[in-house]
């Protein structure tokens, strides 16, 4: 078993050669160039999904700040109409204020113009009345005490309902 036979040695080693040059040229050329292939396709592969990872990062932060500028917008409208609100609730307070204190000012107005009436016809009865019981004192002329009594019973007789004869 060990002993070494120059024959089969040279044999072997030249069956060898033969094939390890058949291998290179018909198969390690088209091995290689498979495995060649391969990897650049697989680093073509790897490469393609890092640019679309890449991609869909961008498109994710661009994303997310759509939606934070969406909701910094939606904010602002919803502030604006707060503020649009505000400014219709005080207009509409201040005109009712003022057409409140229109209303009192000409109520009172009225009720000054009523008052001024009412004492400019109280004047004017009481001159008549002053007349009308001058008048009965002048047709009955008696002393203070019968004066003062028919003056008394003159009024009385206003305030009962009965009509003022001169």
């Amino acid at each position: 078993m060990f002993d070494l036979n120059l024959g089969l040695s040279v044999w072997t080693t030249l069956v060898f050669l033969t094939l390890l040059a058949i291998l290179w040229k018909f198969a390690w050329g088209p091995i290689l160039s498979m495995v060649q292939e391969r990897e650049h396709g697989i680093q073509g592969t790897l490469d393609q999904a890092a640019n679309e990872r890449e991609e869909a990062a961008k498109l994710l932060e661009e994303h997310r700040q759509q939606m934070a500028d969406a909701r910094r917008q939606a904010q602002q409208m919803i502030a604006e109409g707060k503020e649009a609100g505000e400014r219709v609730r005080k207009d509409i307070e201040e005109k009712a204020r003022a057409e409140g204190d229109a209303m009192v000012e000409r109520a009172r107005e009225s009720i000054e113009r009523e008052k001024e009436a009412a004492l400019d016809e109280l004047r004017k009865e009481s001159v008549d009345l002053a007349l009308a019981a001058a008048a009965k004192l002048l047709q009955e002329s008696l002393d203070e005490q019968k004066d003062r009594e028919l003056v008394m019973g003159f009024i009385d007789e206003l305030s009962s309902g009965g009509e003022v004869q001169a």
